[in-house]
């Protein structure tokens, strides 16, 4: 098995140094090793909460409920978490010329923190709030957060997480970055994406359509393994680093 690993890892790194225009696409799967569980599947934050907590209309109509679970879920738990090894390797590429693009389905601002720049966080970020009323940003704080549900020191308006509820549209300009960067990759780098949410999930097909070539690092099987050209079934951080030690050797 491990030879076969390895295989996959060196054409993996063949095609990284040869691709004209290399993006990543990333899902929770590239985050578990930082402590922040799925929301999917076994130990999945599906499974201990109601997901309808996070839809808009509900939040809209009784936001006390949902901020309880909101900032359980994401600022008590998700906001201790810090980037792991795939989190660096992938800013560093972007740093060396290798990675054009990121794009990641996750809400923790991991790759952000990571070092990446060129980046759409296609469903926006935790560490921003929203006020309804003014539409102003303000960084999400232990004062603001102090008591349910936040409102706005400018207006009084209600404070939601500046990421997509269900029930809301992707944020234009992270939709826009993110398919014009699938018209242009040669090949993505999928990490740790389940390929069962979209249309986030149309972002690989549409590289793959174009002729690009799709790599998956992933230890399970996933919508996008039947399709993957290159396959490694690891954990984000050891895949990473083992292709990253290939590409300096």
């Amino acid at each position: 098995m491990d030879d076969e690993v390895e295989a996959a890892l060196r054409r993996a790194a063949g095609v990284i140094r040869e691709a004209e225009g290399l993006m990543a696409f990333t899902g929770a799967g590239i985050s578990v090793e930082s402590g922040i569980p799925p929301f999917r599947g076994p130990g999945g934050v599906w499974g201990r909460y109601d997901p309808s907590l996070l839809e808009i209309g509900r939040f809209r109509a009784d936001p006390a409920a949902s901020w309880a679970a909101i900032r359980e879920i994401f600022y008590a738990s998700f906001g201790k978490a810090e980037p792991n090894a795939a989190h660096r390797v992938l800013a560093s590429w972007e740093g060396e010329g290798l990675l054009g693009f990121l794009v990641t389905q996750n809400i923790d601002g991991l790759h952000r923190k990571a070092g990446s720049r060129r980046l759409a966080e296609f469903h926006g970020a935790m560490d921003l709030l929203l006020c309804e009323r003014c539409g102003e940003r303000l960084a999400a704080s232990a004062d603001l957060l102090g008591s349910l549900p936040p409102r706005c020191p400018s207006c009084g308006g209600l404070l939601k997480p500046d990421f997509v509820f269900f029930g809301e549209a992707i944020p234009r300009e992270a939709y826009r970055a993110s398919f014009a960067s699938a018209e242009e990759a040669g090949a993505c780098l999928v990490v740790g994406s389940t390929g069962t949410v979209y249309p986030a999930a149309e972002l690989p097909l549409a590289v793959k359509r174009r002729g690009g070539v799709l790599i998956e690092i992933d230890p399970g099987t996933t919508e996008f393994s039947g399709l993957a050209d290159v396959r490694i079934p690891l954990g984000a951080s050891e895949a990473l680093t083992r292709l990253d030690a290939l590409l300096k050797s």
